[in-house]
């Protein structure tokens, strides 16, 4: 489907409060985490629906080590079981997926998995689904620059186009939105570069209840908004 008018061509999303969510049901943490994990196939279908070229979704941070050992064990495992079960189904309805974020700390097997999706799906144009795992905003910035110092380039040489296609998300447009779920105002080391200019909103609702009709409202909220970009508005 082509771009809607007024869809902004990349939305990021910081998929926060499956822990509340499940806490308020009186469940384990876990079953948030699974619930979670269970809505990225309808805010993908629907994002593909409205027009949207470009979903990331931050999933895990570099951050997210330092949580106890069985959470962080369950992460990757339903990374693992997210890939094995909905990749065939996304290359199906033209998905091209995409990991930014380090290898390192990822499983042989998991590594493995990741890079057989994006080959898989490498040819795919009706969106691209980003997987930001293993992902810290500082950490991309730091890894880009010893990436330039690798190449051997001279201080001056080093612009921000440059340091753009260092990154890992080099070929991406920058996100037009990006939404937090569960009402925390913050981005949490996620796109530092290249969310200088986005918009940002705050749903005060949990990941797991963010459905289509939110996406649509955030939207909404996007498409109302003028965005100047350090400049001022044509009279």
């Amino acid at each position: 489907m082509e771009n809607h008018k007024g869809v902004p061509e990349h939305i990021a999303i910081i998929m926060d409060g499956n822990g509340r969510w499940a806490k308020e049901r009186g469940l384990a943490r876990s079953e948030g985490h699974r619930a979670g994990t269970e809505n990225l196939r309808r805010i993908i279908r629907s994002a593909a629906s409205q027009g949207v070229k470009y979903l990331t979704f931050f999933a895990f941070s570099t951050e997210n080590w330092r949580r106890p050992k069985a959470e962080v064990d369950l992460l990757l495992r339903l990374l693992a079981e997210y890939i094995d079960r909905e990749t065939e189904a996304l290359h199906a309805e033209g998905a091209r997926l995409l990991h930014i974020g380090r290898e390192k700390g990822l499983s042989p097997e998991l590594a493995a998995k990741v890079r057989h999706a994006i080959q898989l799906t490498r040819n795919n144009d009706r969106i691209t689904v980003v997987l930001a795992f293993n992902y810290g905003g500082r950490d991309e910035i730091v890894h880009a620059c010893q990436k330039l110092i690798e190449q051997g380039l001279d201080p001056e040489e080093i612009t921000e186009e440059r340091l753009s296609q260092a990154m890992y998300t080099a070929g991406i447009p920058d996100p037009d939105l990006i939404i937090r779920t569960s009402g925390e105002e913050r981005l949490s080391n996620f796109l530092t570069w290249q969310s200088v200019y986005s918009e940002l909103v705050f749903p005060p609702v949990y990941w797991p209840d963010f459905d289509e009709e939110w996406l649509e409202r955030m939207i909404a909220e996007y498409t109302s908004r003028h965005r100047r970009y350090g400049g001022l508005e044509s009279s």
